[in-house]
């Protein structure tokens, strides 16, 4: 078998499914977290466990299941440059994404290197690298 035909097999059906990425920021961020997560992009905020709100940060729900947090890191250092989750969305909000970014003064790269995928690359207000993708 060869590379291509193993990378596009369905995974086994014992293979993990991803339940959370989590990106950093620093203290304080929940209200720069909330507009850019939650208003910009669109997720939905959801209740952190009454054990772990005393860390602060923010996390929010993404469809299939799956959560995106954002947790604090104190000191903070500096955001994910290169490492990132990558966002699937709806085809017709891919542009609607962009310019609200944009708009918002984010950094909107788009890339084409994949076939029969359209995307752009963006940074969180802590430089945390994020892609936001559709089928092209």
């Amino acid at each position: 078998m060869g590379a291509a035909e193993r990378m596009n097999r369905p995974p086994p059906a014992q293979a993990p499914m991803l339940d959370h990425v989590q990106v950093a920021a620093p203290p304080g961020c929940e209200a720069a977290a909330r507009r850019f997560y939650g208003e910009l992009l669109g997720l939905a905020e959801i209740e952190k466990p009454a054990a772990l709100r005393p860390r602060g940060g923010v996390w929010f729900g993404l469809r299939g299941g799956a959560q995106l947090h954002v947790g604090v890191a104190d000191p903070f250092g500096a955001g994910a440059a290169k490492a990132h989750p990558g966002l699937r969305v709806a085809p017709g909000r891919l542009d609607e994404l962009a310019a609200g970014l944009a708009a918002a003064g984010a950094a909107v790269t788009w890339d084409e290197a994949l076939p029969g995928v359209r995307r752009f690359f963006t940074f969180d207000p802590w430089g945390n690298r994020l892609e936001l993708l559709t089928a092209g």
